[in-house]
């Protein structure tokens, strides 16, 4: 699958500026997306992602439907877009 071509080697997740990031993650995140917890999620996350229908909670539901048409996701971090879907 997918996640396979795209897997990376431990040097990914070595002990950087913040965390395993350069730095925190941006503060203004879409759909209310709460920052601290995005913060531990990709900066010092070794194992397992916000809890179960976290994102339910966010707006995302709110503010998205088909009608959005495509949507870009971006990386948290570095605010590069990640994929569109």
């Amino acid at each position: 699958g997918v996640a396979g071509e795209i897997m990376g080697n431990e040097s990914l997740m070595a002990k950087k500026a913040h965390g395993t990031c350069m730095s925190a993650v941006q503060r203004d995140l879409r759909w209310g997306c709460d920052f601290n917890t995005a913060d531990r999620i990709c900066c010092f996350n070794r194992h397992y992602a916000e809890h179960s229908g976290y994102w339910e909670s966010t707006k995302f539901l709110k503010e998205e439907s088909a009608a959005s048409g495509e949507l870009t996701f971006y990386d948290s971090v570095t605010g590069k877009p990640l994929f569109v879907a």
